[in-house]
């Protein structure tokens, strides 16, 4: 952690109780959850493949598709309640819950007594927590370079287990005992001495499936005795004890032998003249960190925080709300945690962390909102390792989304889930009240960062563009309908979680599935030149959007639907934000409508994603009060465990990576916004953050931007990769700049 500047890290006086304050660290596959207690240490193991089946691994999507012209039909003619019926009356049907593995537990090696000079932290810049105290130190890393959770502990005189023997003594075992584990869960449990030590291997078969998954820990002490007792290891004597763990889920038997092997090949030659517990640890640290660190320094935020503040303690921080010193290590810790939960997929709502089987909303990656939210600082906050791996959840279920088009809507191209565990890209989560089965914005809402990826670094990937077409021919064969004015009529259609006031919850063109149409149409045209001018000409026919008695921006264009303004989603205005397709410069109307439909949200349940929703549309807006008010709701509210891991609720009510992971998003947004062609300054600066530097952020249009400000000035240095021309929006107004590639701009933004 730095020193006289922000604090890439945080820590505690104490140890964690609950597993919702354990300290985390990931590699995007493996995570690792550490409470650091020095007499009994639990580090709960995880990984993005663990869901447990229940019945969504074998489900389908509903054959519906040869009732879709009768359900346009009776929605066209006036019947509000006609999807309903759209249905092939199954019951509910949750996908799969992710789930953590086990702990694994030792005991007895902190010392007797008083922990004198107890600390337990964790390095944002490395990915190591760690806990210590006189006589015992215990550090933990998942690296991203061999893929394996890392744990080194070392200690001194012994601790109540062996009175008397010098050195660490530790009772080492594997427990899948944790909250809402399954009862008939099938566990076989083994130890085995090797020559390096001792190797702990538990299995878990769920039950009633052929699908079950293996953690193998590989038990290195440096010095002492190792005894086994079974299912378990007591280590006497050593100097200190490293711990090697990895995971798998499979099918039939593991190969526990191969795993095991690979888990050894991690050690030094057995012809190392000295081998070393430290040496070790400190080699697969080295290979991993340059990983790790490099994407996570590539931006940082400094808000000038008063050092004492930056000092405390995280519990002590998150109590002092309007401290510019939280903001900043909130900003790290959500770069931390975001870098940490993406590599196989992208976060899921609990990021890549649980210590309880029975995960919220099954720990789903919930497509219709927040995995987009969470991930929004991916192209600006320069993380692409955060867009690769949502790019590998969305390529690896595009035959899943293929059947989904068919099935549903007898259509061609592809057709997104609003919920997945990551196996299935199968839509088959829906019910009366929650029609996810006719949300077709889904695909290019997701695809809308992989877009905005390909903007930033200038190439167009070959995966993108592909799904981008399968998009638009979804569009050919699904719009087919018109209106009385010979627009395209989107039916049926669904504004996640929403419904009209006065109708059901499937309905016509909601205004999120307008928007997603036209941009789907335009941004596979852009990719595909030979096509353009027919996806284009599709595109033109949509309608515009309606904007009601209120003033506001109606969240379904269609005559006669009154909006429901009392709600935590803002799927209406995803022309705003994320699109760009309404905004202050060049749809200004729009953009006042847009404003208005803002003004009347409520919050409904105050869940932190729609809070925070709430002000990424703020920014773009260019309401710096209204993105404080909204992310005052947040820190106000007690949404933050002392891990910075985030709630869904206040009062730390549900664990949920939402607020973590979407809060430097927001900061961005609020300080610098780019779209291929413009660049905004400091449009929506928080009360909160009135004086700073944001260094490293990339933009659409190919460049690097540093940013300072402070009360009345602003200074900005532009670093373009690409020659462009832009147009540059700032509080002095608007004018043209012409970037050359390799030659950098000083800009003074004047006074604010």
């Amino acid at each position: 952690m730095s020193v006289g500047g922000p604090v890439h890290g945080t820590w505690e006086p104490l140890p964690a109780v609950r597993w919702e304050d354990g300290y985390l660290s990931g590699n995007g596959c493996h995570g690792a959850l550490m409470f650091g207690d020095a007499d009994s240490d639990r580090i709960i193991v995880t990984h993005h493949s663990l869901v447990r089946p229940n019945g969504g691994e074998h489900a389908r999507p509903p054959q519906l598709a040869d009732q879709l012209a009768n359900l346009q039909d009776r929605l066209l003619a006036g019947d509000t309640t006609a999807a309903e019926s759209f249905t092939d009356g199954r019951e509910l049907q949750w996908v799969q819950p992710f789930h953590p593995a086990f702990q694994v537990r030792l005991r007895g090696g902190g010392p007797t007594g008083d922990r004198r000079d107890y600390r337990r932290s964790v390095d944002f810049t490395t990915g190591v927590v760690e806990a210590g105290c006189e006589g015992w130190r215990s550090r933990v890393f998942v690296s991203r370079a061999d893929d394996v959770i890392v744990q080194y502990v070392t200690g001194g005189s012994g601790g109540p287990a062996a009175p008397g023997i010098p050195g660490l003594t530790l009772d080492i075992d594997l427990d899948h005992r944790l909250p809402g584990a399954p009862a008939e869960l099938g566990v076989g449990q083994s130890v085995v001495r090797t020559p390096e030590g001792a190797l702990l291997t538990l299995r878990a078969r769920y039950p009633d499936s052929d699908r079950a998954y293996t953690g193998v820990t590989l038990v290195v002490p440096t010095g002492g005795r190792t005894t086994l007792t079974p299912p378990g290891v007591r280590v006497e004597g050593a100097e200190s004890v490293l711990l090697l763990t990895r995971v798998v889920r499979h099918v039939g038997e593991p190969d526990t032998e191969n795993i095991a092997h690979a888990l050894r090949e991690l050690l030094p030659d057995a012809d190392d003249e000295q081998p070393s517990g430290e040496r070790t640890y400190d080699r697969l640290l080295a290979r991993h960190t340059p990983l790790h660190r490099t994407a996570y320094d590539r931006v940082t935020l400094d808000l000038a925080a008063d050092e004492a503040e930056r000092a405390l303690s995280g519990a002590e921080l998150l109590t002092r709300t309007k401290s510019p010193a939280l903001m900043e290590r909130l900003f790290a810790a959500g770069r931390y945690h975001l870098l940490s939960a993406s590599g196989m997929f992208p976060p899921r709502l609990v990021g890549l962390w649980t210590g309880d089987w029975d995960t919220a909303w099954a720990g789903a990656f919930t497509n219709d909102a927040n995995v987009n939210l969470q991930t929004a600082s991916a192209a600006p906050g320069a993380l692409p390792e955060v867009t690769e791996a949502l790019a590998s959840l969305i390529h690896g279920q595009l035959d899943d989304w293929r059947e989904n088009a068919r099935t549903v809507f007898g259509a061609r191209g592809v057709m997104a889930p609003a919920h997945t565990d990551g196996e299935s890209g199968l839509t088959y989560h829906f019910s009366r009240e929650y029609p996810l089965h006719l949300w077709t914005a889904g695909a290019d809402w997701l695809l809308k960062p992989l877009v905005d990826h390909d903007e930033t670094r200038g190439e167009q990937d070959v995966r993108t563009a592909h799904a981008l077409a399968e998009v638009a021919l979804f569009y050919e064969d699904f719009l087919t309908r018109t209106d009385a004015e010979g627009h395209l009529v989107v039916v049926p259609s669904y504004s996640p979680e929403n419904r009209p006031a006065n109708a059901s919850w499937g309905a016509i063109n909601a205004a999120m599935d307008l928007s997603a149409a036209r941009h789907a149409l335009l941004t596979a045209a852009r990719y595909h030149p030979e096509r353009a001018d027919r996806w284009r000409a599709l595109a033109d026919r949509l309608p515009p959007h309606r904007i009601n008695a209120d003033g506001a921006l109606a969240e379904w264009a269609w005559p006669g639907l009154d909006d429901t303004y009392d709600h935590r989603h803002l799927s209406h205005l995803y022309g705003v934000w994320p699109l760009d397709e309404i905004n202050p410069y060049d749809t200004p109307d729009l953009a006042a409508a847009a404003y208005r439909a803002l003004q009347l949200r409520g919050a409904e349940n105050d869940s932190a994603h729609g809070h925070l929703h709430h002000a990424l549309i703020a920014a773009r807006l260019r309401d710096g009060e209204r993105v404080t008010q909204a992310l005052g709701q947040v820190l106000d509210g007690d949404f933050f465990h002392t891990s910075l891991m985030s709630a869904h609720y206040p009062e730390r009510d549900v664990y949920n990576a939402d607020a973590a992971h979407t809060l430097p998003a927001v900061l961005i947004e609020a300080l610098i916004q780019s779209t291929p062609d413009r660049l905004v300054l400091l449009p929506a600066v928080p009360a909160t953050c009135p004086t700073g530097q944001l260094r490293g952020v990339r933009t659409r249009f190919g460049a690097e931007v540093d940013l300072d400000w402070g009360p009345g000035r602003g200074r900005a240095v532009v670093r373009p990769t690409r020659t462009h021309r832009i147009d540059l929006r700032t509080s002095s107004g608007a004018r043209t700049l012409d970037l050359v590639a390799g030659e950098d701009r000083v800009l003074d933004l004047g006074p604010r």
